[in-house]
């Protein structure tokens, strides 16, 4: 009995250090495998059709939350623009599910010859819903018997399932070789909560990133391997009181993809995790696996995050445009 309210005590501190940082929007490791939910004007910016599928299983010991996500974008000559669709499905425990479509429509100007704008517009619905009969209250927790039914403290909410509509925006600016980015969603707001007023805070994401060729000779490339490209990034993330810096590159050595990333907040000291990836890419097709190794207080009883990503691009129209694609990383 000692060692299961030991490990009852250890899963309510993950469970708190966790409400204080991720009980807000779902985030995934890697980032450009979801490049429209990183950013809402990455819509269309590979050009051709493509499609991603994501799983995210976060703090695996605490079995506590597990993440799916599944998303299509095109560019479309008719509209000048891309159109993007994306779902996710989020369990942030055994009693609270959220489950979102995003519809973007992302418009394309050219700058110059050399440097083009992506401005994107997002609808977003969420449902919310509580599972009210899985919840454990103080008083239903015996010291001789463990957990006993039925609570006198808690008084069961008039709804358990919630419904809201929201909007959000961004921007990305690129080149050959460079781009830069910035988005706010959760612009209205909405209110989540169940019990009390709980407003979702906007969240908003700036991020820039380069390619840079290590060999410049390509009549020399190997025929198994492409040219071998190295891609710095960092994206910050701001929502509520919280901030989150991620740093790290890629290493693209077709069909090998090798990367690292650290994440933390503004202070070096309030360290989070070390982002470990491989993938592989051949031709249209693409697969990638990242292991989050927790760097915080949590390390000895988190068991770290598991992330697989599946990806597939498809022929464009015979009749599309030569249309510049933004060169981000594959995940």
């Amino acid at each position: 009995m000692k060692k299961q309210i030991l490990y009852l005590l250890l899963a309510c501190v993950g469970m708190m250090y966790c409400s204080r940082s991720y009980a807000q929007d779902p985030h995934f490791s890697q980032f450009f495998a979801n490049p429209i939910y990183t950013n809402p004007a990455f819509a269309g910016s590979a050009v051709c059709p493509r499609v991603g599928i994501s799983y995210r299983d976060q703090w695996p010991s605490l079995g506590a939350f597990k993440t799916f996500s599944a998303s299509y974008d095109q560019y479309f000559d008719a509209i000048s623009g891309g159109i993007g669709v994306y779902i996710m499905s989020d369990r942030q425990s055994d009693y609270y599910r959220e489950f979102s479509a995003e519809f973007i429509y992302s418009l394309r100007v050219k700058l110059t010859n050399d440097i083009t704008l992506n401005l994107a517009a997002q609808a977003n619905f969420t449902n919310n819903s509580l599972d009210w009969d899985e919840l454990v209250f103080p008083d239903m927790i015996d010291p001789r018997y463990g957990q006993i039914q039925g609570s006198t403290l808690a008084q069961r909410p008039d709804e358990t399932s919630k419904t809201y509509f929201d909007v959000g925006a961004g921007a990305v600016i690129f080149s050959e070789n460079w781009y830069a980015g910035f988005a706010a969603v959760n612009l209205l707001q909405p209110d989540e909560g169940f019990i009390s007023y709980n407003r979702l805070p906007v969240k908003f994401t700036a991020n820039a990133g380069m390619r840079f060729n290590l060999k410049r000779d390509t009549r020399r490339t190997n025929a198994l391997f492409g040219q071998p490209v190295i891609s710095p990034n960092i994206i910050f993330q701001h929502q509520g009181k919280f901030n989150t810096l991620n740093y790290g590159a890629y290493l693209d050595w077709s069909p090998f993809i090798f990367g690292a990333w650290f994440r933390q907040s503004m202070a070096f000291s309030n360290r989070d995790a070390l982002v470990l990836l491989f993938g592989l890419e051949w031709g249209d097709y693409k697969i990638g696996y990242s292991y989050d190794i927790t760097v915080s207080s949590l390390s000895n009883v988190s068991g770290g995050a598991h992330e697989i990503t599946l990806g597939a691009k498809f022929p464009c129209p015979e009749k599309h445009k030569k249309i510049r694609a933004i060169k981000c990383p594959s995940f």
